[in-house]
């Protein structure tokens, strides 16, 4: 500001000093006035210019470049310039920091949806898209409400009260394949609401397994003891001929075997499913574990049955098995004692070993006993579901074997198949990849077998 008044001054001065010189008519006073008034408009014109260039720069918005020169208008420009780009570096800084924030919602595994004040989605990410089955180009801008048709999610989100979460279906949600949310909305801002979407089918699903398994252990068990408490209290309180008492002993015994198994079996699931994965150095002989499966369905056999089934063994390129013997035997033998406990008596009951040519092989059980119905198929891998629940019982199941068998083949990288026709039989099959597999260090001639 002092340079500007000084300029002006200097200004005035240097036109009164020529003005005085050259007065006019010889009156020098008069002509040294006019001369300052006159450099005063020509300073104050120029001046203005000056700051009309600074103002049309402003109003389009300070991208070009204006030379202003120097004092109050050209530090004025150059102070604004470093303003403008001082505001442009922040404004890109939060864009990135907007744009980070954005793609750390997009790759949350929860949904996550803004909205403005009248409940209009102004942002989604994809997992909500996926639970909503919203359309960023369709739905951007439109009332959730008149989206989320479910009557649950319309009170709730009518109700303003958001202290607690709020389950509801899916939109893939379907018969075969359910899709259960939870819902959660978070008001923010002034009026702003932010919803958290989460599935929890498998939380539900892992829920629903537990409280089943805890009743189905606790009636599996009970129904044992409460045979075997009936027999302590009979043979405590009745006098009993010596051929009674041994026939309640058996059955006691019998029941007792019973839960052993059954315990012995979830002892094996739960090794299963807490131990590290199977070897990849160690090598089981398929032909001895398959000797084994033979030797050991001949006993089964005659405990169950008292009379023989024909069983017949056949390998197609005996090779050894990369893994856990005591696990291969356990799927394997599973496959084989459930054809020997549910097939008839003078039925077939076909044991397979097959190289593939791609490098798998199968191992297959198949019999020729009263089949399963196809809407028992999809859950037969289930612990403790059965078919017939009386029969199951008859022959010593547990329930469980299924369950072990689908275990050990997904630890050792195989696929467990059933196929089945009611009243033709059923066909168990594993598949073993390639990887695991390497040719028989042992042989075994294949053959038939009576039980």
């Amino acid at each position: 500001m002092a340079w500007r008044i000084l300029s002006l001054a200097l200004g005035q001065l240097l036109a009164a000093a020529i003005g005085w010189r050259f007065a006019l008519h010889g009156d020098a006073p008069l002509g040294a006035a006019l001369a300052a008034l006159l450099a005063g408009y020509v300073w104050l014109i120029f001046d203005t210019l000056r700051g009309a260039r600074l103002l049309r720069w402003l109003r389009a918005g300070a991208q070009s470049e204006v030379v202003l020169g120097s004092g109050l208008w050209g530090e004025s420009h150059d102070r604004i310039r470093r303003l403008v780009r001082d505001g442009e570096r922040r404004a890109t800084q939060s864009d990135a920091r907007l744009h980070d924030f954005l793609a750390a919602l997009q790759a949350s595994p929860n949904g996550v949806i803004l909205l403005d004040e009248q409940g209009r989605i102004e942002w989604f990410n994809q997992t909500a898209s996926a639970h909503f089955g919203l359309d960023v180009r369709r739905d951007t801008l439109q009332h959730l409400g008149n989206l989320v048709r479910d009557p649950g999610f319309a009170a709730y989100f009518a109700g303003r009260d958001y202290q607690s979460d709020l389950t509801m279906f899916g939109r893939q949600n379907s018969s075969f394949k359910p899709v259960r949310l939870s819902v959660h909305l978070h008001p923010y801002g002034e009026g702003r609401s932010l919803l958290l979407s989460r599935d929890i089918t498998a939380l539900e699903q892992a829920e629903a397994m537990r409280r089943d398994f805890v009743a189905n252990v606790s009636h599996e068990i009970r129904t044992p003891l409460t045979v075997l408490a009936g027999f302590v209290e009979t043979l405590q309180s009745l006098p009993l001929s010596e051929d009674e008492r041994q026939r309640y002993l058996g059955l006691m015994a019998q029941q007792s075997q019973r839960m052993q198994t059954l315990v012995s079996d979830l002892l094996t699931l739960s090794r299963l499913e807490g131990s590290p994965p199977p070897p990849t150095q160690e090598w089981v002989s398929v032909s001895q574990l398959m000797a084994q499966c033979e030797q050991d369905a001949h006993d089964l056999s005659q405990v169950l049955w008292q009379q023989p089934h024909r069983l017949t063994l056949n390998i197609e390129g005996d090779c050894d098995i990369a893994g856990a013997g005591t696990e291969l035997y356990s799927a394997l033998f599973n496959l084989v004692g459930n054809a020997v406990r549910y097939t008839p008596v003078q039925q077939n009951i076909a044991v397979t070993w097959k190289s593939l040519p791609d490098g798998d092989a199968v191992f297959a059980v198949e019999d020729t006993g009263p089949g399963i119905a196809p809407e028992h198929l999809p859950r037969l891998t289930e612990r403790f579901y059965r078919v017939d629940r009386s029969r199951s019982r008859e022959t010593g199941g547990t329930g469980l074997g299924l369950a072990i068998v689908k275990h050990v083949a997904q630890r050792h990288g195989a696929d467990l198949r059933i196929e089945s026709v009611p009243g033709k039989g059923s066909r168990f099959s594993i598949r073993f990849p390639h990887a695991r597999l390497r040719a028989a260090q042992l042989t075994f001639r294949s053959g038939s077998a009576q039980l």
